[in-house]
């Protein structure tokens, strides 16, 4: 068995986990790193302005502008579009909206910053004339985390969808079946074979991002906040939720610290692309981290739905996301919703949103379609089931409720509940959580 590891000893505040799925810049540089025109070879085109903070979302409005072109000869836009880092931009929107003037027709606000958008009376414009007749082709969820009193003002980029990861390779030396893992507690079991017959953990702790611990409690139904924005840290689902996350390092001794102290360090990458661990729980994006820095494990991964805390239960859980809206300020409103509704919303729109950005669509009916099973580098590596599972879990999602407070609680977390829980054991899950949620209500009062 392995020694448990000592390297995550000294850790910074990690980012969240709602940035953490972008790979977002928190330059405070005022100009955009990137500026562009698209369509701007079209004749009498109106002219829309976009705002991002991942460049990567600009290739996607790269397709979708010619798209609409196409579509819609009589309509062209030709779209300004500016990516900026992340904290400016999301700073210099909400400034803008808040003073009435400056701010962009359509722009994207990472999940972690839309409460801010949605105090009071909104800046943006509802949706709900495209959203409501196609909702139920969606994860319904992706939705809802973008919406305040009935009204949609966020168009999702992608699912979170979390699932497990899972090195066949390991597990089938441990003379475990993958599927045969329903419910946390088979997954306990399994990981004692893996550690009993392998060189291999089971998993890590991470000791410096909340994301799985998150994921966990979202699948007991439980939250950070309730649906009133009221602060829930400390209840009875969380504490046996971390309580669980201790018992894999110290009882079931199936787990240690993560190497880096979180799933994006350098340290994890190397001790994971080396068999390390045999699983880890991640959302879906997560996928591009292993094909760009853990390259040894192509073709041993496998992509499962989580375990569930009993039968019948979730089996996953939405994590980190962007809403694109359109703004008050547009002079061309009816345009730019129909636009964004275009880009966004239809079939054709999420089929790009997995072939151009490597996302998986919020809009579920598109996932057994021909451009979504046609051959990637996604299913060379993972193999070619990874929609199978994407579908069996789609109906098994809560909403999370994310609020202004949220980095709060990120920060509490991260730093000195799994500092005095999982890596000192100077304090006891319930100690820790009902600490942190006095600690937190102090600073938010």
């Amino acid at each position: 068995m392995k020694k448990k590891n000592l390297l995550a000893l000294i850790f910074g505040i990690m980012a969240l986990f709602l940035v953490a799925c972008s790979g977002d810049s928190e330059s405070s540089s005022g100009e955009a790193t990137e500026s562009e025109v698209i369509g701007s070879d079209v004749e009498n085109a109106t002219e829309l302005t976009y705002w991002t903070f991942v460049e990567l979302h600009m290739d996607f409005f790269k397709d979708a502008v010619p798209r609409w072109n196409e579509a819609n000869p009589d309509r062209p836009i030709k779209l300004v579009a500016e990516t900026f880092p992340f904290d400016q931009m999301h700073n210099n929107l909400l400034l803008a909206l808040q003073s009435g003037t400056g701010a962009p027709d359509i722009a994207d606000i990472e999940i972690g910053r839309f409460p801010n958008y949605l105090q009071g009376e909104p800046q943006l414009l509802p949706m709900n004339e495209y959203v409501d007749p196609v909702i139920d082709k969606f994860v319904k969820s992706r939705f809802e985390i973008y919406g305040k009193d009935g009204k949609y003002y966020g168009m999702p980029t992608h699912v979170g969808t979390s699932v497990m990861y899972y090195n066949k390779e390991i597990m089938d030396a441990a003379g475990v079946d993958i599927d045969s893992i329903k419910t946390w507690d088979d997954y306990v079991e399994a990981g004692k074979k893996v550690v009993a017959n392998t060189d291999a953990m089971m998993t890590t702790a991470h000791s410096g991002d909340y994301m799985t611990y998150f994921q966990m409690i979202s699948q007991r139904g439980s939250d950070f906040f309730n649906d009133e924005g009221e602060l829930t840290v400390y209840n009875e689902a969380n504490v046996k939720t971390l309580e669980f996350l201790h018992d894999m390092i110290y009882k079931y001794e199936i787990a240690e610290l993560t190497p880096g102290g979180d799933p994006h360090a350098e340290e994890f990458y190397a001790y994971m692309n080396d068999g390390g661990a045999a699983s880890v729980s991640m959302p879906a994006w997560y996928m591009g981290r292993f094909l760009d820095y853990m390259p040894d494990l192509k073709g041993k991964m496998a992509i499962r739905p989580m375990p569930a805390w009993e039968a019948g239960g979730n089996r996953s859980a939405g994590m980190g996301g962007t809403g694109t809206v359109v703004t008050n300020q547009t002079e061309h409103a009816e345009l730019a919703k129909e636009f964004l509704a275009f880009a966004k919303l239809t079939k054709e729109a999420n089929k790009k949103i997995w072939t151009v950005l490597g996302f998986v669509p919020p809009r579920h009916d598109v996932w057994e379609s021909e451009a979504i099973k046609a051959d990637n580098k996604y299913y060379e590596y993972f193999g070619d089931d990874i929609f199978d599972t994407f579908l069996a879990v789609k109906d098994e999602i809560n909403a999370v409720n994310v609020t202004e407070y949220t980095p709060d609680v990120a920060t509490e977390i991260n730093t000195n509940v799994f500092n005095s829980v999982l890596r000192q054991q100077s304090a006891t899950a319930e100690e820790a959580l009902k600490q942190a949620q006095e600690t937190i209500e102090a600073n938010i009062q």
